[in-house]
């Protein structure tokens, strides 16, 4: 009985951490380019009490063994880069990615960071920037005299602008797109940014819209992919096997009340 009070308790702790990845992206629901995560669980070591196959006479063997669990634990976080809705802004500097890839930027400590958040803005040097002011890679600087609302950016990441009086638009950069072999393992940092990690592999730059590149919307945002509905569910799923796991441990005291109750 001592086992399945700890058995219980693990599985009380698991669930806890399966509330907390729900709160998490029920949290950013409305956060621009978020990844919702799902928590997966795996179970803990077995006691072998008897061994499959252990002769029971001498002609036959046990066809089923004796072994007993202690609960499960948190294996991993998986983060799931499926596409998010698309949202028409309106605005020069917003970019969306409908496809493969990450924009990439420069930090402050000359690392680099990829993100699939394109609500950019332009800041007083005339270089396009993130909200917290990392430059988008490549460097992308608007002349001076630029008109704001002649921006234009192709899906194929050609960025275009109108210069003073003059009609003739001219180009001022490309915007590049960055994949992994495994996104799953890039390593979330906060502030909407990924960084690279040995198990995401390198990153690998191409032009959007070709060679497997997804394109780039602009004027538009992409919205987070957490499904409200599905993590209510997760939400109730969680509670009851926490619920469960902690009817466990009370079935497990009574029964060992009743056993020190005995001499009575």
């Amino acid at each position: 009985m001592v086992r399945s009070l700890w058995t219980a308790a693990t599985g009380m702790n698991t669930q806890q951490a399966n509330i907390d990845t729900v709160a998490n992206n029920l949290s950013n629901v409305n956060t621009t380019g978020f990844k919702k995560q799902r928590a997966e669980f795996e179970d803990l070591l077995y006691q072998t009490i008897k061994t499959a196959g252990t002769p029971a006479t001498e002609d036959t063997i046990t066809p089923v063994g004796v072994e007993m669990g202690h609960g499960a634990k948190l294996a991993a976080t998986q983060r799931i880069f499926e596409q998010g809705s698309l949202q028409n802004t309106g605005v020069n500097t917003d970019i969306a990615i409908h496809g493969e890839g990450f924009f990439r930027v420069l930090q402050y400590d000359g690392t680099y960071a990829y993100t699939r958040d394109g609500s950019f803005k332009v800041d007083a040097d005339r270089q396009l920037v993130t909200s917290n002011g990392l430059r988008v890679l490549p460097e992308i600087i608007f002349p001076e005299n630029y008109v704001e609302s002649s921006i234009a950016i192709s899906q194929d990441g050609r960025v275009t602008v109108r210069v003073g009086e003059f009609n003739d638009p001219i180009e001022v950069g490309i915007i590049e797109l960055y994949r992994f072999q495994n996104n799953a393992g890039l390593a979330a940092e906060g502030s909407n940014l990924f960084s690279q990690t040995p198990a995401s592999g390198q990153a690998i730059a191409g032009r959007p819209g070709f060679a497997g590149f997804g394109k780039v919307e602009h004027k538009f945002l992409e919205m987070s992919n957490v499904s409200t509905v599905s993590e209510m569910v997760n939400m109730i799923v969680a509670q009851r096997a926490y619920e469960f796991n902690s009817k466990a441990i009370q079935t497990s005291d009574n029964m060992l009340g009743t056993a020190v109750s005995l001499k009575r």
